[in-house]
C-alpha cells in the first residue's frame, strides 16, 4: 500500500509537472506570435506583387544567388527559442533555397512569389525612406613606417572591452557600454580620434599597415573594409572589427557650418585637397568625429568582394546594410530613381536586394546601404546617391501579417465638425461632416485655447445666416457706439466692449440680404417680442427658441467670445492618442 501510494503520489506530481511545461510553452509560443515582425515606429501595408513597379523586369536569378549565400550563413546558426519569429521563418525559406538549382530568373521569381508576401513599410507617417551607397576603398600602403606611408591603420587594442562581454566570443559588440578599465576597475571612455592621431596607441604593436593619406584612413573606416595594396605589389584585405564606442558624426558638416569648404564645392577630392594644404586644421576637423574604428586581416587576395557583416562576400547592386532591427537574409524590393550612370540623369532602381551588413549611420525601418563594388568607379557612384525611395519587406508567408500589423498606430483621423442643439434646459451634441457646415464653421470661429460651447447670440431674422456670422460683421465694429435701443442690445449679446467706447455706428450689413444695418438691428429688435421691451438681454429670461451653432472639433474659443452659459460643457478633443551585428561602415563623410 506504501509502495502504492508512493507511486500515485510521483506519478500525479509527473503529471502536473508536464501540465506546468506545456501551459509555459504554449505562453511562449504565444508571446512570440504577439510580435511576429517587432519593428519599432514602423507602419507596414501588404501589397501585390502586380503593385511593385519593375518587378517583372527585375534579374530575380541575381538576386537569388545573393539570397543562398545568405542562406548559407544563415543555417549555420544554431536556432535559440529565445529568437525573433522572423528568424524562424527565413530559416524555414532557406532551408528550401539551399538544394535549389535554378537557372532562369522566371524560375526565381516564382521562387520568392511562392515563399514571400510583399509589405511596404516606412516610419510611422511617411512613404519613403533614405538611400546611400558604399564601396571598397582600393588604397596605397606600406607593412612598415616612413616618409610617405606614415598613417596608421589598427587592429583592435586588449584594453578595449565592453559590458558584457566575453573575451572569448567572436564577435565583438558594436552597442552598448564600450570604453577601458581604469586604475579602480571602472568602465570609462575608450580614447577618442583625436587622442588616438595624437598617439595614444603608439608603442603597443597594434600597427596592421601604414597609409598616405589621413583621408585615406577615414574613408577605410567609413566604409567598413579595404584593400591596401602593399609595396611589392601585395594586396592586404582588411574588415571592420570593432570600435572605440563613440557615435559617428560627419566632418562633411563641420566643412560647411564653418565655411572652410562652400557646400557646392564638397566632393572627396576636394576635401582631400584642403586636408593636404591645410594639416592643422584639418587635424582638428577629423577631431570633431570621436569615432574610431579597428580591423582585422581577412586575407592577401585581390579576388571577390568585401565581406559584410552576416560574414559572406557582398554583391555589388543586390547587397545591402540595414539597421540592426532587421535579421541577415531579409529580401527587400527597392523603388527609386538614382544617378548611377550621371549625377545629372536619374534612372530606375527597381531592384530586388538582400540584407547582408549593417552601418553605423544606418538608422530606421526604411533606410539601405547599396554596396556597388570596390575602387574608384564605384566610389563614384557610391558618393552620388543620397536620395528616397519606396521600400517593400519580403515576409515569409508562415508569418502572419496583419498581426504584426495590430499594434501599429494608425494616423489621425481628418477633422469632423460639431453641430450643437441648444434648447435652454437641454443641448445636444451631433457630428456633421458636409462640407457647407465645415465652411460655416471655419469662417464664423477662430480657434484660441480649447474648445468650448459657446453662448447663443442673436441672428439676423431676415436671412437664413448662424449666429456667429451675423457675430463677424459685428465684432468688425467692436468698441462702436450707438444710442439706439436696438444697437445697445445687438452688441450687448454678440460682443463685450473693450477699451473707450466710440460713437459710430456699424458700417456693415448682412452679407446674405440687402437690408442695412440699421434694417438689420430694427428686424432684430422687432424679434424680442412684448415680454422684451425696455429690457436688457443680459439680464432677461431667455425664449425658448432653438438654434444652432456649429464649430469644428478640436477647435478653440475665440478671446472675444461671451462668458461661459450655465450649463457648461467639458473641452472637446477628438484626436486620438498616437502612439545585431557589428557596426561596419558609416556612410558619408
Amino acid at each position: 500500500m506504501v509502495l502504492r501510494y508512493a507511486f500515485m503520489q510521483g506519478t500525479m506530481r509527473g503529471v502536473a509537472a508536464s501540465l506546468v511545461g506545456a501551459i509555459l510553452s504554449f505562453a511562449a509560443r504565444g508571446a512570440q506570435a504577439e510580435e511576429p515582425l517587432k519593428l519599432a515606429g514602423t507602419q507596414l501595408e501588404p501589397v501585390t506583387w502586380t503593385e511593385l513597379a519593375g518587378w517583372t523586369a527585375d534579374d530575380h536569378l541575381a538576386a537569388f544567388v545573393a539570397y543562398q549565400r545568405s542562406c548559407q550563413a544563415l543555417l549555420k546558426r544554431q536556432r535559440t527559442d529565445d529568437q525573433r519569429p522572423i528568424y524562424g521563418a527565413l530559416w524555414n525559406v532557406c532551408q528550401k533555397a539551399t538544394g535549389l538549382y535554378l537557372s532562369d530568373p522566371a524560375a526565381a521569381r516564382s521562387f520568392f512569389e511562392q515563399n514571400f508576401q510583399p509589405v511596404r513599410m516606412a516610419r510611422l507617417g511617411e512613404t519613403e525612406g533614405l538611400l546611400t551607397g558604399y564601396f571598397e576603398p582600393i588604397v596605397q600602403g606600406s607593412r612598415v613606417p616612413n616618409r610617405i606611408f606614415h598613417v596608421p591603420l589598427y587592429r583592435r587594442p586588449p584594453d578595449l572591452v565592453a559590458a558584457g562581454h566575453k573575451p572569448d566570443s567572436d564577435a565583438f559588440p558594436n552597442k552598448g557600454r564600450i570604453g577601458r578599465l581604469n586604475e579602480k576597475n571602472q568602465l570609462v571612455p575608450y580614447y577618442d580620434r583625436g587622442a588616438i592621431e595624437a598617439g595614444a596607441l603608439d608603442g603597443q604593436g597594434l600597427e596592421i599597415c601604414w597609409l598616405k593619406d589621413p583621408l585615406d584612413a577615414l574613408s577605410i573606416q567609413m566604409e567598413g573594409s579595404g584593400r591596401v595594396i602593399l609595396e611589392d605589389g601585395t594586396p592586404l584585405r582588411i574588415n571592420y572589427d570593432s570600435h572605440n564606442g563613440y557615435p559617428y558624426s560627419s566632418i562633411t558638416r563641420v566643412l560647411i557650418e564653418r565655411n572652410l569648404i562652400p557646400r557646392e564645392q564638397i566632393s572627396v577630392q576636394r576635401i582631400r585637397d584642403w586636408m593636404a594644404a591645410n594639416p592643422e586644421e584639418a587635424a582638428k576637423v577629423r577631431a570633431t568625429n570621436r569615432s574610431y574604428v579597428f580591423f582585422r586581416i581577412t586575407g592577401l587576395s585581390s579576388e571577390g568582394e568585401a565581406v559584410g557583416g552576416q560574414g559572406v562576400p557582398l554583391t555589388p547592386g543586390r547587397s545591402i546594410a540595414v539597421d540592426g532591427q532587421h535579421e541577415y537574409g531579409t529580401p527587400f524590393f527597392i523603388e527609386a530613381d538614382l544617378p548611377i550612370d550621371n549625377e545629372n540623369l536619374l534612372s530606375p532602381f527597381h531592384r530586388l536586394v538582400i540584407a547582408q551588413d549593417t552601418g553605423s549611420a544606418i538608422v530606421g525601418p526604411a533606410r539601405a546601404d547599396i554596396y556597388w563594388g570596390a575602387g574608384d568607379d564605384a566610389g563614384r557612384i557610391a558618393s552620388r546617391i543620397r536620395h528616397r525611395g519606396r521600400f517593400v519587406m519580403l515576409v515569409p508567408r508562415e508569418l502572419d501579417i496583419m498581426e504584426a500589423r495590430r499594434d501599429v498606430p494608425l494616423p489621425l483621423p481628418r477633422p469632423r465638425t460639431l453641430q450643437v442643439v441648444h434648447n435652454h434646459s437641454k443641448s445636444t451634441v451631433t457630428t456633421d461632416n458636409s462640407d457647407e457646415h465645415r465652411r460655416v464653421a471655419t469662417k464664423s470661429v477662430q480657434p484660441v485655447g480649447p474648445a468650448r460651447l459657446q453662448p447663443p447670440r442673436t441672428r439676423c431674422s431676415n436671412c437664413v445666416l448662424q449666429p456667429n456670422q451675423v457675430r463677424e460683421t459685428v465684432d468688425r465694429d467692436r468698441g462702436r457706439r450707438d444710442n439706439s435701443d436696438e444697437h445697445r442690445r445687438v452688441a450687448t449679446k454678440s460682443v463685450q466692449p473693450v477699451g473707450p467706447a466710440r460713437l459710430q455706428p456699424p458700417r456693415t450689413r448682412c452679407s446674405n440680404c440687402v437690408l442695412q444695418p440699421n434694417q438689420v438691428r430694427e428686424t432684430a429688435g422687432r424679434d424680442r417680442g412684448p415680454r422684451d421691451s425696455g429690457r436688457d438681454l443680459q439680464t432677461q429670461r431667455p425664449e425658448k427658441k432653438e438654434f444652432v451653432a456649429r464649430l469644428p472639433i478640436g477647435s478653440e474659443r475665440p478671446h472675444h467670445s461671451l462668458p461661459e452659459p450655465s450649463n457648461k460643457h467639458a473641452p472637446l478633443h477628438s484626436s486620438p492618442e498616437q502612439a545585431g551585428k557589428p557596426t561596419t561602415r558609416s556612410n558619408n563623410l
